[in-house]
């Protein structure tokens, strides 16, 4: 029996973590990112910090280097994030459950307001945390540490595949902008039609909107923005 072959369009090193999982589910993945994260070296903020703000692995990764920072109590915004936090050496972290509303409530509950923290984020954020915790009081500093720059084309394995439809049966979009990218890739390189015909699978609400102005109906959207309840969606249609 061929293995269901899943496009996973997010960058690295996040991609090849999933491939690994989807391989254990079963499915074939196949490990094409639209995506390039690139670090902007930009030089770290002058402190002291109570605490560091953290919505992204990929800015985690950055932070990790500052070892000054280990000590600076840290605010994760889920339990991926709180884990690579800890991986890292960072000594005190406190884990939200999943997203940025959250996140802003266990700050609330764990440093006095006018407490100075540190938002280490990618080029490409929401307004939040950021908007709540402002006004909730907190000294806010945001560093960049990331960029995600697209791909110039759409990937060849991609290509091949989405031109034998039956060869590719869905994709997993981790974040908005990715969405939006493989759409446009797909689009340019003259697949928009096979691309929407595949199963698309969306971390959240947010990450889907892309596809949804392209006229895409998403086959499953998340229930809470995680990685566990995507691949549980993924796997119950089959």
């Amino acid at each position: 029996m061929v293995a269901t072959r899943i496009w996973i369009a997010r960058p690295e090193p996040g991609a090849t973590r999933t491939a690994e999982r989807l391989s254990a589910l079963g499915f074939e993945p196949l490990v094409a990112p639209v995506l390039v994260v690139a670090a902007t070296d930009a030089p770290l903020p002058e402190g002291p910090f109570d605490g560091l703000v953290v919505t992204s692995a990929n800015a985690l990764r950055q932070a990790s280097r500052w070892h000054p920072l280990h000590s600076v109590p840290v605010f994760a915004v889920g339990a991926r994030t709180a884990a690579l936090a800890r991986e890292c050496g960072f000594t005190s972290v406190k884990t939200a459950d999943g997203n940025a509303a959250d996140l802003v409530g266990l700050v609330e509950r764990e440093v006095l307001p006018g407490a100075s923290l540190l938002h280490v984020a990618g080029e490409d954020r929401k307004a939040e945390p950021e908007a709540s915790l402002t006004r909730a009081g907190f000294r806010l500093t945001s560093h960049i540490a990331y960029g995600a720059r697209a791909v110039p084309s759409l990937p060849a394995l991609v290509a091949l595949a989405l031109a034998r439809p039956s060869t590719l049966t869905g994709v997993l979009h981790y974040s908005r902008r990715s969405a939006a990218t493989a759409c446009e890739l797909a689009i340019k390189a003259g697949y928009g039609g096979a691309f929407a015909a595949l199963r698309h699978y969306c971390l959240s609400a947010d990450v889907a909107a892309p596809l949804a102005r392209a006229g895409i109906a998403p086959h499953f959207v998340a229930g809470q923005a995680n990685e566990d309840s995507l691949l549980a969606g993924l796997t119950s249609g089959f």
